[in-house]
């Protein structure tokens, strides 16, 4: 092993912008045995299922609907 190596001729990763973030959420377990279950017909993990579905809604600009949380006068 060289003591000092030269990485001026170096490369940047072209993978480091796909890079992901490790983060923790609260998922209800309802929705985690749904995508669980999907997980199983597709062979595809659950979370990379779950990444899937919020970057679809991220790419559609799909916002939540949070009516069920205002109050009715």
């Amino acid at each position: 092993m060289k003591k000092n190596y030269d990485f001026s001729q170096a490369e940047k990763n072209p993978y480091a912008k796909k890079l992901k973030t490790r983060t923790t959420i609260r998922l209800d377990d309802d929705v985690i045995v749904y995508f669980q279950g999907l997980s199983g017909d597709t062979e595809i993990p659950y979370q990379t299922l779950i990444n899937l579905y919020l970057r679809d809604c991220v790419s559609k600009k799909i916002k939540p609907d949070l009516s069920w949380g205002r109050k009715r006068r």
